[in-house]
C-alpha cells in the first residue's frame, strides 16, 4: 500500500510540472527525423487568387500574411505608391505571366488573285513624240506623209495593273497575357537553425494567436538569420512587430525577427544561415526579446516543429 501512494504522489507532480524550453545557442543541435520530415513535405499552395483589402490593412501587412514579397505584390497589381491602398480594393496575389502565341497564315485552297498596280520604269516613260532631222530624199518626205497605225502602243507615266496573288504573309506573333495557377512548389528542403540564444518565454499557440515564439536575451544580443534566403522586408512598418526583418527563404517559407534594437539588413540583401542580421531589442514590446515566427505561404505554423532539438 505504501509503495502504491508513492506513485500517485510521482504521476500527480509529473502532471502538475510545466515545460521549460531549455537555453539554445542555435549552433550545437540537430533536427530529428520527424522534425526534417515535417519541414521537408510537399506543401500545395492554399492562396486565393485575390484578396480584398480590408480596414486596417497595408500592403506590407498583407504581403506577410500570404508569404508574399510586398515590391513583388506592388508590381503585379501596378501600385504607384505602396503606402496608398483603400478598403475594397481587390489585389492580385499572383504574379501575372506572359505566355507567347504564335499564329499562322490565313490561306485556303482557293485564293482570290489581288489586283496591284506597278510602274513602269523611268527609262521608258515617254510623254513627247521624238524629232528625228533625216536628209531630204523622195523616200524621207513619203515615210513623213505616212498615216500613223492605231495599234501604235502608247507609252505613259500611268501605272500598270496586274492580277497577281500575293505571296502569304508571315506568321503573326502576339503577346497573350495568361494567369497560370501556381504550382506545387518542391523546394522545401532547409536547414533550420535557432535564431537567438535564450529562454522561450512564449510559445506558438493558434487559440491564442499567438503566431510564433519569444525568446528573452539582453538588449543588443545577435539575432541571426535561421536559414539562408533574401530579405524581403526590413523596417517598421507592421503594427505589433516593432523593429522588424522578414527573410524569404523559397517558394514556401519564410521567417520574421521582431523587436529590434537595430537592423542590419536591407531589403533585397541575401543572407546566410546563421549570419546577424539584427540585435536585440523591445521596440513595440514590454521587454527586451526576439518574437520569432515562421510562416508557409503567409500561414504562421509552430518554429517548435522546424527548430532543432538539443543535442548530446
Amino acid at each position: 500500500m505504501k509503495w502504491w501512494w508513492i506513485g500517485v504522489v510521482l504521476v500527480l507532480a509529473g502532471c502538475s510540472t510545466t515545460r521549460v524550453a531549455p537555453v539554445y545557442d542555435g549552433t550545437n543541435y540537430k533536427n530529428s527525423n520527424a522534425k526534417r520530415a515535417a519541414a521537408n513535405a510537399k506543401v500545395r499552395d492554399w492562396r486565393p487568387a485575390t484578396y480584398t483589402v480590408a480596414k486596417g490593412d497595408t500592403l506590407y501587412s498583407i504581403a506577410l500574411e500570404y508569404g508574399l514579397d510586398y515590391r513583388e505584390l506592388s508590381g503585379w497589381n501596378k501600385l504607384t505608391d505602396v503606402n496608398r491602398i483603400y478598403v475594397g480594393q481587390t489585389l492580385r496575389l499572383t504574379e501575372p505571366a506572359t505566355t507567347v502565341v504564335k499564329e499562322g497564315p490565313q490561306t485556303s485552297a482557293m485564293s482570290p488573285a489581288v489586283v496591284t498596280t506597278q510602274a513602269l520604269p523611268e527609262s521608258v516613260n515617254i510623254t513627247q513624240p521624238l524629232a528625228l532631222k533625216l536628209p531630204y530624199s523622195e523616200q524621207a518626205v513619203a515615210q513623213l506623209n505616212q498615216p500613223k497605225s492605231d495599234s501604235q502602243p502608247v507609252v505613259s507615266n500611268s501605272p500598270v495593273l496586274s492580277s497577281k496573288p500575293l505571296p502569304a504573309p508571315p506568321p503573326v506573333v502576339k503577346d497573350v497575357v495568361k494567369d497560370v495557377a501556381p504550382k506545387e512548389a518542391d523546394d522545401t528542403a532547409l536547414d533550420w537553425m535557432w535564431p537567438a540564444q535564450g529562454k522561450t518565454i512564449a510559445e506558438f499557440s493558434e487559440a491564442q494567436s499567438s503566431k510564433g515564439i519569444d525568446i528573452a536575451g539582453t538588449a543588443g544580443q545577435p539575432i541571426f538569420a535561421a536559414a539562408a534566403g533574401k530579405v524581403v522586408y526590413s523596417g517598421s512598418g507592421l503594427r505589433g512587430y516593432g523593429k522588424l526583418v522578414i527573410i524569404k527563404h523559397n517558394a514556401i517559407y519564410l521567417s520574421a525577427y521582431a523587436h529590434n534594437q537595430t537592423v542590419l539588413v536591407k531589403e533585397g540583401q541575401t543572407v546566410q544561415r546563421g549570419q546577424k542580421v539584427a540585435e536585440m531589442g523591445n521596440t513595440d514590446a514590454d521587454q527586451v526579446k526576439l518574437h520569432f515566427e515562421i510562416r508557409q505561404m503567409g500561414k504562421p505554423v509552430d518554429p517548435m516543429k522546424y527548430l532543432p532539438e538539443a543535442g548530446k
